[in-house]
């Protein structure tokens, strides 16, 4: 409104909805300038995941802002000084950086120039950034970045089972499609796990396929049923969904097998990366060990685990001459391990 810039770091897990909010809000804003209720505005995205490297984000920018086509380095060049030199008839831009997490480097001065530049005075830059992680900014960024990002703030929870069932009934729009009971099975069964809303909505999606089948072979032969999505639909997507032959593998691995998948998770989380070091996993699976009243493994019967786990591709390893430093990656998702993990 007053032209000056600024920046918002927006947390909290997948499926919360953060980037469909900020979508929402810049519709609304947008069509607001449009009707001249506040100053007009240029909004541009850019997206961590859709790039091979984070300094590409610079590239990226200086595209959708001037149509210019440069190198990174050159284009870092040009976005400091377009930020940097006073231009009284330019318009504020607002910049959405979704998966903040993926622009981290070593040096981290991409990160730091997204937060910097919002901070000139000539700027009327605004930067939202979206990312998983409500602590990213003190656990893997340097001080100076940390108390940029400290201006404001925004941590959307994981949703609660009666969340989920409201999106659901919402996206139903008054159209009777599942049983109570179904619907409460699904939004429940999410909820414990993660809270995410999108893959909540893929099983009623699949319920509601199984669903159609069934209610089409029975129009052939004896009719039964209400027609509705019932339990045993959901049941089917669910077993689907999480029943994959990896939820198998890890329901039959070994106890340490499984209680090193949870060290990954939790370090994982830890960290707000999907990336971490043997060393660090392997801290954490000795931490799990003491908190399941078992005797802690050692670094070589670790190690083994992890290149077992490996070896049936749960994991992705990225061999290192230090096995300490071995690189480790899950090769499903995290919804599903803490499926097959989760006591029935």
């Amino acid at each position: 409104m007053d032209g000056t810039g600024g920046c918002m770091y927006i947390s909290g897990v997948p499926g919360t909805g953060k980037t469909a909010t900020v979508h929402e809000v810049m519709r609304c804003l947008l069509q607001a300038a449009e009707q001249d209720d506040i100053p007009g505005f240029s909004f541009i995205e850019i997206n961590g995941m859709k790039m091979t490297d984070p300094h590409q984000a610079y590239v990226q920018i200086l595209q959708k802002l001037t149509d210019q086509k440069a190198t990174a380095d050159h284009a870092a060049t040009l976005l400091e000084k377009r930020f940097s030199t006073p231009a009284p008839k330019r318009e504020t831009t607002v910049l959405l950086v979704d998966e903040l997490d993926l622009l981290w480097t070593r040096k981290q001065n991409v990160m730091y120039n997204l937060f910097d530049w919002p901070t000139r005075r000539h700027a009327k830059l605004v930067v939202l950034a979206i990312a998983n992680t409500m602590d990213l900014p003190e656990r893997i960024m340097i001080n100076r970045v940390a108390s940029r990002l400290g201006l404001t703030r925004m941590s959307f929870q994981p949703y609660t089972f009666k969340q989920l069932q409201q999106i659901i009934t919402s996206r139903l729009n008054r159209v009777r499609a599942f049983e109570e009971d179904a619907l409460q099975l699904v939004s429940r069964k999410v909820a414990a796990l993660s809270g995410d809303a999108r893959r909540c909505l893929d099983i009623c999606r699949r319920a509601t396929e199984i669903c159609e089948v069934s209610s089409s072979s029975a129009a052939n032969g004896q009719r039964s049923g209400s027609g509705l999505v019932g339990m045993s639909h959901v049941m089917e997507a669910l077993d689907e969904m999480f029943s994959s032959p990896y939820v198998t593998a890890i329901r039959c691995a070994s106890l340490q097998e499984q209680l090193f998948l949870r060290a990954v998770i939790a370090e994982f989380r830890r960290l707000g990366l999907e990336e971490a070091t043997f060393q660090q996993v392997f801290r954490q699976h000795q931490a799990l060990c003491r908190v399941e009243g078992l005797q802690p493994v050692s670094v070589s019967e670790g190690l083994a685990t992890c290149l077992r786990l490996g070896a049936c591709r749960l994991l992705l390893l990225e061999p290192s001459r230090c096995d300490l430093l071995l690189r480790v990656r899950l090769n499903v998702s995290q919804d599903d391990v803490l499926y097959a993990l989760k006591e029935e």
